[in-house]
């Protein structure tokens, strides 16, 4: 069984082309890519709201898109798009999904997935970060 983390991207970007694990600079993602590092997966993925997928190690054009403001027709398209990606890295009935992204990011997806842990479910900004502040230790 694998165990594969989905981090969601942020709003907050360097303004040039960069590895998307460096690409996003806010607080939150930072301290979510810390932690799932921390849970030694097989994989760790971005859900990107423009690119669907997306490998921490892919160069990336900063842009400015994000499911907050996608009608929940574009949001279910892109979801069937990442499910179609994901399982092609991962058993959705068996391995192990965590999830470090919002309930925008999570709602379509969770349906196609039986083996998933949403750590962060129901924490506000604030809040996710002081529970991983607390999880990973600064370096």
């Amino acid at each position: 069984m694998k165990r594969i983390i989905l981090v969601s991207c942020v709003s907050k970007k360097l303004s040039h082309k960069a590895k998307a694990r460096d690409l996003y600079i806010s607080p939150l993602f930072k301290y979510n890519l810390k932690y799932a590092e921390s849970l030694n997966p097989d994989k760790i993925f971005i859900l990107s709201a423009k690119h669907g997928l997306s490998d921490l190690e892919k160069d990336v054009e900063p842009y400015n898109k994000t499911l907050n403001t996608m009608s929940s027709v574009d949001i279910k398209e892109w979801a069937n798009n990442v499910v179609n990606q994901l399982s092609q890295e991962a058993d959705l009935k068996k391995d192990e999904i965590i999830f470090l992204a919002g309930e925008k990011y999570r709602k379509y997806l969770i349906p196609h997935i039986t083996n998933y842990k949403i750590p962060l479910k129901g924490l506000g900004i604030g809040k996710q970060l002081k529970y991983l502040k607390e999880k990973v230790s600064d370096e």
